[in-house]
């Protein structure tokens, strides 16, 4: 698999990565990058907002990272090539793809951390949706723990007018919140599936300022205990 031969050229471009955010982005402020574990097999799981958001968030983190993306992004000349020398593998969101569900659990059993994107596709209002179960059947099957981010500030990135503007862009954020996993159940069925998917999304709105958790707002303010400081009011005070 073309993830365990490309460690060199993955730095290379991270690195690269982290150049352009520098230019033309504010930040990234990152917090709870100490909730991600240094070793083993893990899936990350956050919101989706830009086409950058595949390549902000293994910018600032500090191991290796696979991405599962779109298959559109490998059309593209530049990103394709970006993309495939830091072992990122498409996935077809028409479809039931197998093949690409099969490589994302190759890649959490190789030891790996695996980047996914439960909503599927961006979210055009900058509000958190419902995800589908496709990572929950991963981590099922893994055995391994999910880290939820939450990513803020993307949404606001101007392609491809950005390029042209640099050290004014928007203020980005990346949140990472602790490990958990899935409910345990008896058999994977595809209802357990789905609450482990409605699981994963609350830990994800959790992070997520008030006005971006969409559909989960409510549920997420339920479970606060009364007088207690929401997990992204900080983050949306800003």
């Amino acid at each position: 698999m073309i993830w365990r031969i490309v460690p060199v050229s993955y730095w290379a471009v991270v690195w690269f990565i982290r150049f352009l955010m520098f230019l033309y982005i504010r930040g990234p402020d990152v917090s709870g990058l100490e909730n991600v574990p240094k070793t083993g097999g893990i899936i990350l799981v956050s919101n989706h907002l830009n086409n950058a958001d595949p390549c902000v968030i293994p910018g600032v983190a500090h191991r290796r990272i696979i991405t599962m993306a779109k298959k559109e992004m490998f059309r593209w000349p530049v990103i394709s090539l970006l993309f495939r020398f830091i072992g990122a593998f498409p996935v077809d969101r028409q479809s039931a793809d197998l093949g690409a569900l099969r490589q994302a659990q190759q890649v959490v059993n190789d030891g790996l951390a695996l980047l996914m994107f439960p909503e599927g596709t961006r979210s055009r209002d900058r509000q958190l949706h419902a995800g589908f179960s496709g990572t929950s059947l991963i981590a099922y099957r893994t055995g391994a723990p999910i880290v939820p981010i939450a990513i803020t500030g993307t949404e606001s990135i101007p392609w491809p007018w950005l390029f042209v503007r640099p050290f004014i862009g928007p203020r980005v954020t990346v949140r990472f919140g602790k490990p958990f996993y899935p409910p345990k159940v008896e058999r994977v069925t595809s209802a357990a599936a789905k609450a482990a998917t409605e699981d994963i999304m609350l830990h994800i709105a959790e992070l997520l300022p008030e006005s971006n958790r969409g559909e989960y707002r409510e549920r997420v303010r339920a479970l606060q205990p009364s007088g207690s400081v929401p997990a992204g009011a900080a983050q949306e005070a800003r």
